[in-house]
């Protein structure tokens, strides 16, 4: 099946062929392949904005009425890149990629960052060429549909709830920092800070190590998703 096949299967109209086929354009093949003049990437960040929004109306329109720390959680899980590249993978875009032959050899076709970027991309290019409508097409399909599980997965650790949470902007990066010990050996109280990219977001205090770490995770948690 080529690329027009399944959006032909998924009753995706295409204006502009290029366009479509750009969206499967790796960067390491610019210097190789002088028939391709971009790659994916503005693509993708299209994409991007594209998922958030589609996603955003699903949860925000189910008939759960999830609250919004609720929604943010499950929009985490649905657009992470673990997520992405198993839709891309569910459709075989992987199939569509066209990378250099260095990047070829490393195994990039089964990469999941790429793998991922190209479902983002494709949806860009389909909004680019025929509306948000089309672009929706493309990613209904593939969205699980059971949702409630999704939520129910939110009944977990503060640590991962937090780590999840951030994925959805993969420039974050979570840490956690010892900043006081205090009391006797045999019961010390431990004082944790949590940061993203270096700057405190949430403080915990627990009779171990582990257990302040999830007061904190806590802590910046619940205060990102007001």
């Amino acid at each position: 099946m080529t690329i027009w096949d399944l959006l032909k299967k998924l009753d995706i109209p295409v204006n502009n062929e290029a366009l479509i086929e750009q969206a499967f354009v790796h960067s390491s093949c610019m210097n190789e392949k002088t028939d391709y003049k971009e790659d994916y990437e503005r693509l993708e960040f299209m994409g991007d904005a594209v998922l958030q929004v589609s996603v955003s109306n699903i949860l925000f329109n189910h008939k759960n009425h999830w609250s919004e720390g609720e929604m943010t959680l499950i929009r985490a899980r649905l657009v992470c890149e673990e997520a992405l590249a198993g839709y891309s993978r569910k459709l075989g875009l992987e199939k569509y990629l066209v990378l250099g032959l260095g990047e070829e050899r490393n195994g990039g076709r089964n990469r999941d960052s790429i793998v991922a970027d190209i479902f983002e991309s494709l949806s860009g290019a389909i909004y680019i060429d025929s509306g948000l409508e089309n672009a929706q097409k493309l990613i209904y399909a593939v969205l699980p549909d059971d949702l409630e599980a999704y939520n129910a997965m939110s009944v977990m650790d503060y640590k991962t709830k937090l780590q999840e949470f951030v994925q959805s902007d993969r420039r974050d990066v979570v840490t956690y920092e010892v900043i006081s010990v205090t009391g006797p050996q045999n019961a010390p109280t431990f004082e944790v800070v949590v940061k993203l990219n270096d700057l405190v977001f949430g403080k915990g205090i627990g009779t171990s190590k582990k257990r302040a770490e999830q007061m904190a995770a806590r802590d910046a948690f619940e205060k990102l998703v007001k």
